[in-house]
């Protein structure tokens, strides 16, 4: 479902942290809609015009962290 918004964000993820470094921005279809200072006003302005699942909210910055987490857990299997 947003893998398109995605790999956008992944194909031009060092001329968007550029432009848009440590910001969240918005990604529909192959183009950022709007950059945002947090993810809660991201989502906020972006559900005016578009409904939900149709957008990406992104946070920008080089490297995978902007996109990886790693989870830790005391879980053995």
């Amino acid at each position: 479902m947003l893998e398109k918004e995605f790999q956008y964000y992944l194909d031009h993820q060092a001329e968007l942290s550029k432009k848009y470094n440590g910001r969240f921005i918005v990604i529909v279809g192959d183009e950022v809609v709007g950059d945002y200072e947090t993810r809660d006003e991201a989502l906020e302005e972006s559900l005016v015009d578009y409904d939900i699942g149709t957008f990406l909210i992104q946070f920008c910055s080089p490297g995978k962290q902007a996109y990886s987490q790693k989870y830790h857990s005391r879980a053995i299997f």
